[in-house]
């Protein structure tokens, strides 16, 4: 099930969508504090944000650039301010679509569909991974953490991708070299261990500690 995230400060336009998008299976989630929006976006990781542009605080442009640190997620632009110039801005700043206020729901729920399947029946971008704090860019195998972009080895990528698919939940170590092996590329017990070991020094370097738990004689947890 697809997830929409929508930023838009007017509640009678932010009802009608969020009720709209339910109505064909999706789940919408309204950010509910519009001075925490990237922190309601990497718990919630959605799969397409739509965000309007005169929000108070700060406005679209400044969410769609902190959003595109962290992702490459779909997003698009809803705005009365529909002039050739915001278009043009809301292009630049990352946004994938604009959709001019008033609009009708049928024509917003087609754009999304469009963007959606372009997006992931593609092999496109996916939801964001994280944990606290930390995301997970399933798109370059980076992780951000506090304005902070590590690269990550394709082995260290893969354990970090399962074990947040799983987070709070224990991962064997078997299971880990499985999804290791899926990526062709063979790791044994030792080899598990140094890339483990390798990816913890990593994350204590941004500030991570103790990111990824040990639980003896059963495997590895993100909470």
């Amino acid at each position: 099930m697809y997830k929409i995230f929508l930023v838009e400060d007017d509640d009678a336009i932010a009802g009608a969508v969020a009720k709209h998008i339910s109505s064909w299976g999706w789940e919408a989630r309204r950010a509910g504090d519009l001075t925490r929006v990237i922190e309601e976006f990497t718990a919630f990781a959605p799969h397409l944000v739509l965000l309007d542009i005169g929000l108070p605080y700060r406005n679209g442009y400044h969410w769609c650039a902190e959003i595109r640190k962290l992702s490459r997620i779909p997003i698009i632009f809803l705005s009365s301010a529909s002039d050739n110039m915001n278009i043009v801005m809301a292009m630049n700043m990352g946004g994938d679509d604009f959709i001019p206020k008033p609009f009708d729901l049928e024509v917003l729920s087609a754009k999304v569909q469009a963007l959606l399947r372009r997006t992931y029946d593609f092999g496109g971008a996916s939801p964001l991974l994280e944990s606290r704090g930390a995301v997970l860019d399933t798109g370059d195998n980076t992780l951000t953490y506090q304005g902070q972009k590590l690269e990550l080895t394709r082995n260290e990528y893969r354990i970090l991708q399962v074990l947040l698919e799983q987070k709070g939940r224990t991962v064997s170590r078997d299971t880990l070299m499985r999804k290791l092996w899926e990526t062709d590329s063979f790791v044994d017990e030792n080899t598990l261990t140094v890339n483990m070991t390798r990816l913890r020094r990593k994350l204590e370097g941004l500030g991570l500690t103790e990111f990824i738990r040990t639980r003896k004689g059963l495997g590895y947890q993100i909470e």
